[in-house]
């Protein structure tokens, strides 16, 4: 009897939040022998590695490795500094011209940097990262133009790309709206009650729950709204 190959390797980032579940839940369709990679940066939020655990084991990832890099030593963000988080921010014509607060500098790139080079190790020459260039909260790192430069950067900059071996960094969410990503993550069986999406969690670690009102809430609801589903964390 014949031996099946071996399922090619892949390098998926984490969060424990809807898009990247969906995202590792896509690798995983696609035939992929995925590898989840989570951070540990010092998030206000940190409650989400509890969730990207979940995920990852539930979503059948073949191995899950949170790195712990601390991005607080530079803040920036209210993400990792004390600065407030915006709230009820969404809908008041701010989303498509300013860069809120909440995001962190260069995180996409320094994310993408450690997957790569984990990829490097393992063999394997795909990444899968959740951005979204639709419903997303105005940041630059989560651009198509961005993708594609990173891409170009690892081909670069490795030693698998200057031999000709090449990554591809795959953005499955890319054109999706969040409705969208809720109905496709329902058609991949995404437990989406495992996964945590909030910026400024409330309440003490064992009953902490979303705020309802950061960008990351509002897209959430907004998202499940327009799929016409209950949200399994908030009803």
């Amino acid at each position: 009897m014949s031996v099946p190959a071996p399922r090619p390797k892949a390098v998926v980032l984490v969060s424990g939040g809807m898009d990247s579940a969906v995202t590792l839940a896509e690798a995983v369709a696609a035939g992929f022998d995925a590898f989840a990679l989570s951070f540990d940066y010092g998030q206000r939020h940190r409650i989400e590695l509890e969730a990207a655990a979940r995920v990852a084991a539930s979503l059948g990832a073949r191995r899950h490795v949170t790195l712990r890099i601390d991005l607080r030593a530079f803040g920036g963000s209210a993400l990792t500094a004390d600065i407030a988080v915006p709230k009820d921010r969404l809908g008041h014509g701010v989303a498509e011209t300013e860069i809120p607060v909440t995001y962190v500098p260069a995180r996409n790139t320094i994310f993408l940097s450690f997957a790569l080079a984990w990829a490097e190790t393992l063999g394997a020459h795909d990444l899968f990262i959740g951005v979204n260039a639709i419903d997303y909260s105005g940041y630059p790192d989560c651009r198509p133009d961005f993708v594609s430069a990173f891409e170009r950067l690892a081909n670069l900059a490795t030693r698998e790309g200057v031999e000709g071996r090449r990554f591809t960094v795959h953005t499955p969410l890319l054109r999706l709206g969040k409705a969208d990503i809720v109905r496709r993550g329902g058609e991949l069986g995404v437990d989406f009650g495992l996964t945590f999406t909030c910026y400024d969690p409330q309440g003490p670690s064992a009953a902490t729950r979303p705020c309802g009102h950061c960008d990351a809430c509002t897209l959430r609801a907004e998202g499940f709204r327009e799929a016409g589903r209950p949200d399994p964390v908030s009803g």
